[in-house]
């Protein structure tokens, strides 16, 4: 009986002592709690896209109200940079809670690292500073979707109606035409402006209402889309860029566009 209690005890903590030694440490984190403290996510947390991160930083942190926000990849090849925005008062020298949506790809697996960069307005290097927070990416099915875009390389004479395709990564989900829709209102990411490719949408622009119905694509959107929009040339601009994204999909055989509701007075040149 003894010997049996001895083999289960050195069984046991050999499985231990192997469990032990396969773990991987949690990567260290510097503490800057002073100056800045991230609530969303935890550190090595698992995370997906879209991204809500939220915090509070010392008004010393941000230049304008911001600061920008970037993600790595294991390799530390940058992945996405959002700008996080204070939701009080930011000349303080007291803690500003901030807030920030991050978009990046959803197939993104392995580990990643988000780094919080005080704002340096100056550019001088003794007033840079950071916070690194690890992550861990949770890999998520994925589609491609396109969204039409201008571009000054493939069309120098910017011929108005002309529009070129973007490829996108975003989660599968069955209201495709949306999520092409809300990839072509995110603008132009990093990788596609050093390409020349640019939009001739506001920024901020938000959909109200898509509906597609027997051919036709119905999509309403708020005021932002014609604010001091003028010309005819960005008019047609515009409604190439929102009717050849929502065409990409065999189901769309026109595009109907309206600012709250209305369709007769919106988009004048």
């Amino acid at each position: 009986m003894k010997k049996l209690l001895y083999l289960i005890v050195i069984f046991a903590t050999g499985v231990g002592l192997a469990v032990y030694l396969t773990q991987k440490p949690l990567e260290k984190i510097e503490d800057k709690s002073d100056l800045i403290k991230v609530f969303n996510p935890e550190p090595n947390e698992k995370i997906k896209t879209p991204l809500l991160i939220s915090g509070e930083a010392r008004g010393t942190w941000f230049f304008e109200a911001s600061f920008p926000i970037e993600l790595l990849d294991e390799r530390g090849n940058s992945l996405a940079i959002v700008v996080a925005q204070a939701k009080d008062d930011w000349m303080t020298a007291n803690f500003v809670p901030f807030e920030a949506t991050l978009d990046f790809p959803p197939s993104l697996s392995g580990k990643g690292t988000l780094i919080f960069k005080k704002d340096n307005p100056s550019g001088l290097p003794e007033f840079d500073d950071e916070f690194s927070l690890p992550i861990v990416f949770e890999p998520q099915e994925s589609i491609k979707v396109k969204a039409f875009v201008n571009t000054s390389k493939m069309d120098p004479e910017f011929s108005c109606n002309k529009v070129f395709p973007v490829e996108r990564e975003v989660v599968k989900t069955e209201a495709v035409a949306r999520a092409a829709l809300e990839e072509l209102l995110k603008g132009p990411t990093r990788k596609e402006l050093a390409e020349e490719f640019f939009t001739s949408l506001n920024p901020g622009v938000k959909i109200q209402r898509l509906t597609v119905e027997n051919g036709t694509a119905k999509v309403d959107f708020d005021e932002t889309l014609q604010f001091q929009v003028g010309g005819s040339c960005r008019v047609s601009a515009i409604r190439a860029q929102i009717s050849n994204t929502l065409k990409q999909f065999p189901t769309v055989e026109d595009v109907v566009i309206s600012i709250d509701n209305r369709t007769e007075d919106i988009l004048q040149p």
